[in-house]
Protein backbone atom coordinates (compact mmCIF):
# COMPACT_ATOMS: atom_id res chain seq x y z
CA UNK A 1 0.00 0.00 0.00
CA UNK A 2 1.38 3.42 -0.93
CA UNK A 3 0.56 6.18 1.49
CA UNK A 4 0.06 9.34 -0.36
CA UNK A 5 0.11 12.94 1.46
CA UNK A 6 -1.66 15.46 -0.87
CA UNK A 7 -0.32 19.31 -0.47
CA UNK A 8 -2.58 21.35 -1.40
CA UNK A 9 -5.80 19.14 -1.23
CA UNK A 10 -8.80 21.93 -2.24
CA UNK A 11 -9.57 23.09 -5.68
CA UNK A 12 -7.18 21.13 -8.52
CA UNK A 13 -6.68 17.94 -5.90
CA UNK A 14 -10.18 17.97 -5.02
CA UNK A 15 -11.93 17.16 -8.98
CA UNK A 16 -7.98 14.77 -10.02
CA UNK A 17 -5.86 13.51 -7.55
CA UNK A 18 -8.44 12.40 -4.67
CA UNK A 19 -10.74 10.68 -6.25
CA UNK A 20 -8.48 9.21 -8.64
CA UNK A 21 -6.46 7.65 -5.48
CA UNK A 22 -10.02 6.86 -4.00
CA UNK A 23 -10.38 4.59 -7.06
CA UNK A 24 -6.97 3.00 -7.26
CA UNK A 25 -6.10 0.01 -5.25
CA UNK A 26 -2.85 0.08 -3.88
CA UNK A 27 -2.88 3.61 -2.61
CA UNK A 28 -4.41 5.03 0.45
CA UNK A 29 -4.15 8.87 1.08
CA UNK A 30 -2.79 9.44 4.52
CA UNK A 31 -2.77 13.18 5.16
CA UNK A 32 -3.96 16.55 3.38
CA UNK A 33 -2.15 19.92 4.06
CA UNK A 34 -3.17 23.42 3.08
CA UNK A 35 -1.94 26.60 4.18
CA UNK A 36 -3.94 26.93 7.60
CA UNK A 37 -5.60 24.52 9.86
CA UNK A 38 -9.41 25.09 9.48
CA UNK A 39 -8.79 24.45 5.97
CA UNK A 40 -6.58 21.00 6.40
CA UNK A 41 -9.16 20.34 8.75
CA UNK A 42 -12.35 20.44 6.12
CA UNK A 43 -10.42 18.86 3.37
CA UNK A 44 -9.32 15.75 5.70
CA UNK A 45 -12.86 15.20 7.16
CA UNK A 46 -14.36 15.67 3.39
CA UNK A 47 -12.86 12.86 2.23
CA UNK A 48 -12.36 10.89 5.48
CA UNK A 49 -8.28 11.43 5.10
CA UNK A 50 -7.07 11.06 9.30
CA UNK A 51 -4.16 13.73 8.96
CA UNK A 52 -4.41 16.92 8.85
CA UNK A 53 -1.88 19.84 8.31
CA UNK A 54 -0.84 23.45 8.17
CA UNK A 55 2.74 22.51 6.62
CA UNK A 56 3.68 21.03 4.16
CA UNK A 57 6.74 20.06 5.81
CA UNK A 58 5.12 18.48 8.43
CA UNK A 59 2.95 16.62 6.46
CA UNK A 60 6.57 15.13 4.30
CA UNK A 61 8.27 14.27 7.29
CA UNK A 62 5.46 12.21 9.00
CA UNK A 63 5.86 8.59 8.96
CA UNK A 64 2.54 7.53 7.66
CA UNK A 65 3.47 9.44 4.27
CA UNK A 66 5.17 7.53 1.21
CA UNK A 67 4.68 10.05 -1.37
CA UNK A 68 3.89 13.70 -1.24
CA UNK A 69 2.02 15.11 -3.95
CA UNK A 70 2.60 18.91 -4.74
CA UNK A 71 -0.51 20.54 -6.04
CA UNK A 72 0.26 24.10 -5.33
CA UNK A 73 0.99 27.19 -6.88
CA UNK A 74 3.45 26.31 -9.58
CA UNK A 75 5.68 29.13 -7.72
CA UNK A 76 4.93 27.10 -4.47
CA UNK A 77 6.29 23.58 -6.04
CA UNK A 78 9.90 24.05 -5.29
CA UNK A 79 9.71 24.59 -1.57
CA UNK A 80 7.40 21.24 -1.02
CA UNK A 81 9.15 19.52 -3.26
CA UNK A 82 12.68 19.70 -1.32
CA UNK A 83 10.85 19.25 1.95
CA UNK A 84 9.73 15.43 0.18
CA UNK A 85 13.23 14.83 -0.63
CA UNK A 86 14.92 16.05 2.09
CA UNK A 87 12.53 13.37 3.82
CA UNK A 88 13.76 10.62 1.47
CA UNK A 89 9.71 10.37 0.17
CA UNK A 90 8.57 9.54 -3.48
CA UNK A 91 6.67 12.74 -4.98
CA UNK A 92 4.78 13.13 -7.65
CA UNK A 93 4.62 17.20 -8.75
CA UNK A 94 1.83 19.04 -10.66
CA UNK A 95 2.94 20.96 -14.02
CA UNK A 96 5.02 22.56 -14.37
CA UNK A 97 7.46 21.40 -12.32
CA UNK A 98 9.08 25.25 -11.60
CA UNK A 99 8.92 28.33 -12.95
CA UNK A 100 11.58 28.56 -15.31
CA UNK A 101 14.42 26.36 -16.52
CA UNK A 102 16.82 26.36 -14.05
CA UNK A 103 14.78 25.84 -10.87
CA UNK A 104 13.34 23.02 -13.09
CA UNK A 105 16.86 21.47 -13.99
CA UNK A 106 17.70 22.18 -9.75
CA UNK A 107 14.95 19.74 -8.63
CA UNK A 108 15.52 17.25 -11.16
CA UNK A 109 19.19 17.15 -9.96
CA UNK A 110 18.09 17.28 -6.15
CA UNK A 111 15.55 14.46 -7.23
CA UNK A 112 18.05 12.02 -8.57
CA UNK A 113 20.66 12.67 -5.74
CA UNK A 114 18.06 11.77 -3.12
CA UNK A 115 17.28 8.18 -4.82
CA UNK A 116 12.91 8.36 -4.44
CA UNK A 117 10.75 8.15 -7.51
CA UNK A 118 9.53 11.05 -8.59
CA UNK A 119 7.16 12.20 -11.42
CA UNK A 120 5.41 15.11 -13.09
CA UNK A 121 1.74 15.05 -13.59
CA UNK A 122 2.09 15.86 -17.46
CA UNK A 123 -1.03 13.47 -17.50
CA UNK A 124 -1.09 13.40 -21.78
CA UNK A 125 2.07 10.50 -22.01
CA UNK A 126 -0.35 8.52 -19.98
CA UNK A 127 -3.53 8.99 -22.30
CA UNK A 128 -4.37 5.46 -23.91
CA UNK A 129 -5.65 7.50 -26.74
CA UNK A 130 -2.37 9.02 -27.27
CA UNK A 131 -0.22 6.02 -26.47
CA UNK A 132 -2.23 4.41 -28.99
CA UNK A 133 -1.60 7.01 -32.07
CA UNK A 134 1.88 6.69 -31.14
CA UNK A 135 1.34 2.85 -31.53
CA UNK A 136 0.06 3.46 -34.85
CA UNK A 137 2.21 5.64 -36.27
CA UNK A 138 5.04 2.91 -35.19
CA UNK A 139 3.24 0.60 -37.40
CA UNK A 140 3.12 2.63 -40.10
CA UNK A 141 -0.53 3.33 -40.18
CA UNK A 142 -0.31 6.23 -42.48
CA UNK A 143 4.01 6.18 -43.50
CA UNK A 144 6.20 8.04 -42.45
CA UNK A 145 5.14 10.98 -40.62
CA UNK A 146 5.97 14.07 -42.70
CA UNK A 147 3.62 17.04 -40.61
CA UNK A 148 2.20 17.43 -37.35
CA UNK A 149 -0.44 19.85 -36.57
CA UNK A 150 -1.99 21.09 -33.46
CA UNK A 151 -5.04 23.39 -32.51
CA UNK A 152 -6.58 23.74 -29.35
CA UNK A 153 -8.13 26.04 -27.30
CA UNK A 154 -6.84 27.26 -24.01
CA UNK A 155 -9.23 29.19 -21.63
CA UNK A 156 -9.99 30.34 -19.47
CA UNK A 157 -6.34 31.80 -19.58
CA UNK A 158 -5.08 33.80 -22.26
CA UNK A 159 -8.45 35.97 -22.97
CA UNK A 160 -9.15 39.75 -22.59
CA UNK A 161 -11.02 39.17 -18.74
CA UNK A 162 -9.77 36.32 -16.11
CA UNK A 163 -11.40 34.72 -13.66
CA UNK A 164 -10.92 36.39 -9.66
CA UNK A 165 -9.12 32.94 -8.42
CA UNK A 166 -6.89 33.63 -11.64
CA UNK A 167 -5.78 36.52 -11.60
CA UNK A 168 -2.58 36.13 -9.86
CA UNK A 169 -1.50 34.12 -13.39
CA UNK A 170 -1.17 37.38 -15.42
CA UNK A 171 2.20 37.71 -13.69
CA UNK A 172 4.81 35.88 -15.59
CA UNK A 173 6.72 35.21 -12.54
CA UNK A 174 3.83 33.04 -11.53
CA UNK A 175 4.56 30.11 -13.64
CA UNK A 176 1.18 29.94 -14.77
CA UNK A 177 0.47 30.80 -18.27
CA UNK A 178 -1.33 29.94 -21.40
CA UNK A 179 2.49 28.91 -22.93
CA UNK A 180 3.65 27.28 -19.50
CA UNK A 181 -0.14 25.11 -18.12
CA UNK A 182 -2.01 25.05 -21.38
CA UNK A 183 0.32 24.99 -24.10
CA UNK A 184 2.55 23.38 -21.66
CA UNK A 185 0.26 19.98 -21.44
CA UNK A 186 -0.52 19.96 -25.00
CA UNK A 187 2.33 19.98 -26.11
CA UNK A 188 3.27 17.35 -24.28
CA UNK A 189 0.66 15.24 -25.35
CA UNK A 190 1.91 16.07 -29.30
CA UNK A 191 5.47 14.71 -28.06
CA UNK A 192 3.90 11.35 -26.77
CA UNK A 193 2.35 10.91 -30.20
CA UNK A 194 5.06 12.40 -32.55
CA UNK A 195 8.24 12.81 -30.80
CA UNK A 196 10.07 15.54 -29.60
CA UNK A 197 10.61 18.97 -31.08
CA UNK A 198 14.49 19.83 -31.62
CA UNK A 199 13.71 23.48 -33.00
CA UNK A 200 11.09 26.58 -33.01
CA UNK A 201 10.27 29.35 -34.67
CA UNK A 202 7.23 31.45 -32.44
CA UNK A 203 5.01 34.23 -31.57
CA UNK A 204 3.68 35.09 -28.25
CA UNK A 205 0.90 37.75 -29.05
CA UNK A 206 0.26 40.10 -26.05
CA UNK A 207 -2.95 42.37 -27.44
CA UNK A 208 -3.27 43.15 -23.65
CA UNK A 209 -1.60 45.09 -21.15
CA UNK A 210 -4.38 44.71 -18.52
CA UNK A 211 -7.15 41.99 -18.12
CA UNK A 212 -10.51 42.61 -16.80
CA UNK A 213 -11.02 40.69 -13.87
CA UNK A 214 -14.41 39.37 -14.48
CA UNK A 215 -17.30 40.57 -12.27
CA UNK A 216 -15.66 43.26 -10.07
CA UNK A 217 -14.88 45.96 -12.28
CA UNK A 218 -11.27 46.13 -11.60
CA UNK A 219 -8.16 45.26 -14.30
CA UNK A 220 -4.83 43.98 -13.56
CA UNK A 221 -1.79 44.07 -15.28
CA UNK A 222 -1.25 41.45 -17.60
CA UNK A 223 2.39 39.74 -18.52
CA UNK A 224 1.33 37.08 -20.40
CA UNK A 225 1.10 35.78 -23.96
CA UNK A 226 -3.09 35.12 -25.18
CA UNK A 227 -1.80 33.02 -27.99
CA UNK A 228 1.15 30.82 -29.07
CA UNK A 229 2.12 30.11 -32.45
CA UNK A 230 4.63 28.22 -33.13
CA UNK A 231 6.56 26.01 -36.50
CA UNK A 232 8.94 23.64 -35.47
CA UNK A 233 10.90 20.57 -36.33
CA UNK A 234 10.26 17.22 -34.70
CA UNK A 235 13.63 15.18 -33.97
CA UNK A 236 12.59 12.51 -36.66
CA UNK A 237 12.72 15.37 -39.30
CA UNK A 238 8.41 15.52 -39.60
CA UNK A 239 7.12 19.64 -39.44
CA UNK A 240 5.16 20.78 -36.85
CA UNK A 241 2.90 23.71 -36.74
CA UNK A 242 0.74 24.60 -33.32
CA UNK A 243 -1.50 27.39 -32.71
CA UNK A 244 -3.09 27.50 -28.82
CA UNK A 245 -5.66 30.78 -28.11
CA UNK A 246 -6.47 32.02 -25.22
CA UNK A 247 -10.34 32.67 -23.90
CA UNK A 248 -12.21 33.67 -21.02
CA UNK A 249 -15.12 30.39 -21.46
CA UNK A 250 -15.30 27.19 -21.29
CA UNK A 251 -12.53 25.71 -24.00
CA UNK A 252 -14.14 24.54 -27.08
CA UNK A 253 -12.15 22.07 -28.72
CA UNK A 254 -8.98 20.43 -30.41
CA UNK A 255 -8.09 19.55 -33.71
CA UNK A 256 -4.47 17.46 -34.55
CA UNK A 257 -3.39 15.95 -38.06
CA UNK A 258 -0.35 13.93 -38.49
CA UNK A 259 0.14 13.33 -42.31
CA UNK A 260 2.36 10.97 -43.73
CA UNK A 261 3.75 9.56 -46.55
CA UNK A 262 0.27 6.93 -47.31
CA UNK A 263 -2.00 8.87 -45.38
CA UNK A 264 -3.49 11.00 -42.72
CA UNK A 265 -4.63 10.39 -39.02
CA UNK A 266 -6.70 13.12 -37.23
CA UNK A 267 -8.27 13.62 -33.79
CA UNK A 268 -10.51 15.98 -32.41
CA UNK A 269 -12.54 15.40 -28.88
CA UNK A 270 -15.36 12.71 -28.26
CA UNK A 271 -17.14 15.82 -26.60
CA UNK A 272 -17.07 19.53 -26.29
CA UNK A 273 -15.57 21.56 -23.59
CA UNK A 274 -12.43 19.12 -22.58
CA UNK A 275 -9.07 19.42 -23.05
CA UNK A 276 -6.70 16.90 -25.27
CA UNK A 277 -4.95 15.75 -21.97
CA UNK A 278 -8.56 14.99 -19.75
CA UNK A 279 -10.56 13.12 -22.37
CA UNK A 280 -10.88 10.60 -24.78
CA UNK A 281 -10.55 10.98 -28.72
CA UNK A 282 -12.08 10.77 -31.93
CA UNK A 283 -9.56 8.90 -33.63
CA UNK A 284 -9.36 8.58 -38.14
CA UNK A 285 -7.34 7.34 -40.44
CA UNK A 286 -7.80 8.14 -43.62
CA UNK A 287 -11.31 9.09 -43.23
CA UNK A 288 -12.29 5.93 -40.52
CA UNK A 289 -12.56 6.08 -37.26
CA UNK A 290 -11.00 4.06 -35.14
CA UNK A 291 -11.00 2.43 -31.65
CA UNK A 292 -8.74 2.75 -28.55
CA UNK A 293 -8.46 -1.41 -27.80
CA UNK A 294 -9.30 -1.95 -23.91
CA UNK A 295 -6.26 -3.17 -23.24
CA UNK A 296 -4.42 0.60 -23.60
CA UNK A 297 -7.41 1.58 -20.51
CA UNK A 298 -6.27 0.44 -17.58
CA UNK A 299 -8.29 2.29 -14.84
CA UNK A 300 -11.51 1.96 -13.37
CA UNK A 301 -12.62 5.42 -14.18
CA UNK A 302 -15.02 6.46 -17.77
CA UNK A 303 -12.49 9.34 -19.59
CA UNK A 304 -16.18 11.12 -19.48
CA UNK A 305 -14.92 12.21 -15.63
CA UNK A 306 -13.04 14.69 -16.78
CA UNK A 307 -9.13 14.43 -15.93
CA UNK A 308 -9.49 11.56 -13.25
CA UNK A 309 -9.19 8.67 -15.46
CA UNK A 310 -5.53 10.23 -17.09
CA UNK A 311 -4.28 11.04 -13.30
CA UNK A 312 -5.27 7.76 -11.80
CA UNK A 313 -2.76 6.17 -14.79
CA UNK A 314 0.01 8.52 -13.58
CA UNK A 315 -0.53 6.90 -10.17
CA UNK A 316 -0.44 3.24 -11.81
CA UNK A 317 2.92 4.37 -12.91
CA UNK A 318 4.38 5.44 -10.13
CA UNK A 319 2.98 2.27 -8.35
CA UNK A 320 4.58 0.31 -11.40
CA UNK A 321 8.01 1.78 -10.72
CA UNK A 322 8.03 1.80 -7.29
CA UNK A 323 7.97 -2.03 -7.52
CA UNK A 324 9.93 -2.33 -10.40
CA UNK A 325 12.77 0.11 -8.66
CA UNK A 326 12.91 2.18 -12.27
CA UNK A 327 12.09 5.81 -13.29
CA UNK A 328 8.69 6.58 -14.29
CA UNK A 329 7.55 8.35 -17.08
CA UNK A 330 7.59 11.18 -17.30
CA UNK A 331 9.67 12.00 -14.19
CA UNK A 332 11.35 15.67 -13.18
CA UNK A 333 13.70 15.03 -16.10
CA UNK A 334 11.21 14.83 -18.45
CA UNK A 335 9.50 17.62 -17.27
CA UNK A 336 13.07 19.79 -16.95
CA UNK A 337 13.35 18.78 -20.61
CA UNK A 338 10.11 19.70 -21.32
CA UNK A 339 10.63 23.10 -19.57
CA UNK A 340 13.32 23.85 -22.45
CA UNK A 341 10.97 23.23 -25.38
CA UNK A 342 9.36 26.10 -23.67
CA UNK A 343 12.31 27.87 -23.03
CA UNK A 344 13.28 27.98 -26.81
CA UNK A 345 9.56 29.15 -27.44
CA UNK A 346 9.89 32.21 -25.84
CA UNK A 347 13.25 32.69 -26.99
CA UNK A 348 12.23 31.95 -30.28
CA UNK A 349 9.31 34.79 -29.81
CA UNK A 350 11.84 37.25 -28.27
CA UNK A 351 14.58 37.19 -30.88
CA UNK A 352 12.44 36.31 -34.02
CA UNK A 353 14.79 33.79 -35.04
CA UNK A 354 14.94 29.96 -35.25
CA UNK A 355 15.86 28.45 -31.60
CA UNK A 356 16.89 25.14 -30.73
CA UNK A 357 15.88 23.52 -27.86
CA UNK A 358 19.00 23.24 -25.70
Amino acid sequence: MIRAGIVGAGGWAGVSHLPALAGLAGFEVTAVATTRQATADEAAAAHGVPLAFADAGTLAAHPDVDLVVVSVKAAGHAKVIRAALEAGKHVLSEWPLGVDVAEADDLARAAGAAGVVHAVNLQGYQSPDARYVADLLAEGAIGRLESAVLVAAGDPLGGARIAPELAWSTDPAGGTSLLTVMAGHFLATLDRMVGRLVEVSARLPRPYDHVEVAGTGRTVPNGVPAQVLLHGVLENGATASVAVHGGSGTPDGFFVKLVGAEGALTVTPTRPGTYMHWTDWDIRVNGEPVKVPDDYRTVPFDPAAGPVANVAAVYQEIARSITEGRRPHPDFHTAAAHHRVLAAIERAAETGAVEKVR
